[in-house]
């Protein structure tokens, strides 16, 4: 797409980095080379919640975690000890997911969104995170990711609160190549039905039919990188798969501030629009962290 890591051995799990972010040097599994760090706050409760924050393109699990524009290291300190946060590190040039080859695409198919998955099963294992409060949050590129992951692991998250991605599967790529930039995705001339959308979701994990995480979806009007139509998809595509019509059953303008209009779909969907903002909006912890049941 458009847009030092630390050799660890089996030995030692966990290497700690600055501020306080570790890596795990071997989370298991055999899918992409995708990093997995951890940061955990001074004191966790017991069965902590476990939030996945996933970077954007030219970014990486460290420079994400030290930007002060993300604030989801204040919210593991400031919270209690409610939950810890993972923080995946793509593996590919440009640092951007692979959200464009069938291996991210499909449940258990060895890319990008396999790994993730494998982060949260191993952060559930090693740290007695709950698995009924797992939880994914991310923009850009990682709010791409965010879609792909709640359509090819619906059974292992609760829910999602993403900024400025596009719909699961609008990003694939004709040939198959991993990390694949689309111009007509990006640029919000891949549209589809919202039946269709609904198929494209499903597919990625064929035959599950049990619950599936409520989706929180931010995105701006003045998006330049990602287009607002790419908004629209999504809804389209959560409103398919929940049997939502896409007249929101509620809508405040003004909300989380000036500007932004938050629109409930039914109980597991909510948009938030953010006129005038450009890419990507901005992450707001609490009102994510309320989604999430973590307020």
């Amino acid at each position: 797409m458009h847009f030092s890591t630390l050799a660890g051995t089996l030995a030692l799990p966990c290497i700690v980095l600055a501020a306080g972010l570790e890596k795990v040097a071997n989370y298991g599994g055999s899918a992409s080379k995708a990093e997995m760090y951890v940061y955990k706050p001074a004191t966790i409760q017991p069965n902590p919640a476990l939030i996945v924050v996933i970077h954007s393109c030219q970014s990486s699990a460290s420079s994400y975690f030290n930007n002060a524009k993300i604030p989801w290291k204040q919210g593991t300190d400031g919270n209690g000890g409610k939950y810890i946060t993972i923080w995946p590190s793509s593996p590919n040039s440009g640092t951007c997911w692979d959200v464009s080859s069938k291996k991210s695409l499909v449940r258990n198919g060895g890319g990008d969104s396999n790994a993730i998955a494998n982060m949260i099963k191993y952060a559930i294992t090693e740290y007695k995170a709950d698995p009924e409060k797992v939880f994914v949050t991310g923009g850009s590129s990682g709010g791409m990711m965010s879609n792909v992951l709640a359509a090819t692991y619906p059974d292992m998250i609760k829910a999602v609160s993403l900024y400025s991605g596009v719909a699961a599967g609008c990003f694939v790529s004709a040939s198959g190549g991993v990390d694949q930039w689309n111009d007509s995705c990006s640029g919000g001339r891949l549209t589809h039905t919202q039946a269709e959308w609904k198929k494209i979701a499903e597919d990625m994990y064929p035959g599950y039919n049990g619950t599936r995480p409520k989706m929180q979806i931010w995105h701006g009007s003045a998006d330049g990188t990602l287009a607002p139509q790419n908004y629209q998809e999504e809804l389209k595509q959560w409103t398919g798969v929940f049997g939502y019509t896409m007249t929101a059953t509620a809508s405040k303008a003004n909300t989380p501030e000036s500007s932004y209009t938050t629109s409930d779909y039914g109980e597991n969907l909510q948009g938030i629009y953010a006129q005038g903002v450009g890419h990507s909006v901005p992450s707001h912890l609490k009102v994510s962290e309320a989604w999430f049941g973590l307020a």
